[in-house]
């Protein structure tokens, strides 16, 4: 009589678990070399003048400018004929920060506010008027024109100091 063989049935093999204490410790070593690697590298770099490093400026040089306090005068978008003969015209709004007197108190410094707006109007005007278009979409026409709005304010507002401008509406038309 033939018999059949036994078959042992067993369970199939179970990966073998790593334990959590001994990935940690793989993933903290990793972790470890790479930053030594990168910093040796960032060292070698720096040492060696292939790279870099600019430092802050010095804390004296920025104390004066902080101790300026300015305020922001926004002067309402203005509509200007150039002086090209092709009857070109230019919208142009500005905001420009103008250090704040000492001595003038807040009550005071409200009805001057209202003149120096129509002075300093009146000084843009006359500076843009004498622009022509070509002046004006050149390279260096905007920066140009910041400066020499920059100037006539001084010239002829002698009383207010005009630390910086913005052009915030710049539009030509030919």
């Amino acid at each position: 009589m033939a018999t059949t063989p036994t078959v042992i049935q067993t369970s199939p093999a179970e990966p073998a678990k790593l334990p959590a204490a001994s990935l940690i410790v793989a993933v903290a070593l990793g972790v470890i070399v790479s930053v030594a690697i990168v910093g040796g590298v960032g060292y070698y770099l720096i040492r060696s003048g292939k790279l870099r490093v600019q430092t802050a400026p010095a804390a004296q040089s920025v104390a004066p400018l902080a101790s300026t306090k300015t305020h922001a005068v926004t002067l309402e978008p203005m509509v200007v004929n150039l002086a090209d003969s092709a009857g070109a015209y230019l919208r142009v709004s500005m905001t420009l920060n103008v250090a704040d007197p000492a001595d003038v108190p807040a009550k005071e410094e409200k009805s001057a506010n209202k003149e120096t707006d129509a002075a300093m109007r009146d000084t843009a005007l006359t500076v843009l008027g004498k622009q022509t278009s070509e002046g004006l979409l050149a390279a260096d026409g905007k920066e140009r024109l910041k400066n020499e709005l920059k100037a006539a304010f001084i010239a002829h507002n002698p009383e207010l100091k005009v630390t910086d401008l913005f052009i915030t509406e710049f539009l030509v038309q030919r």
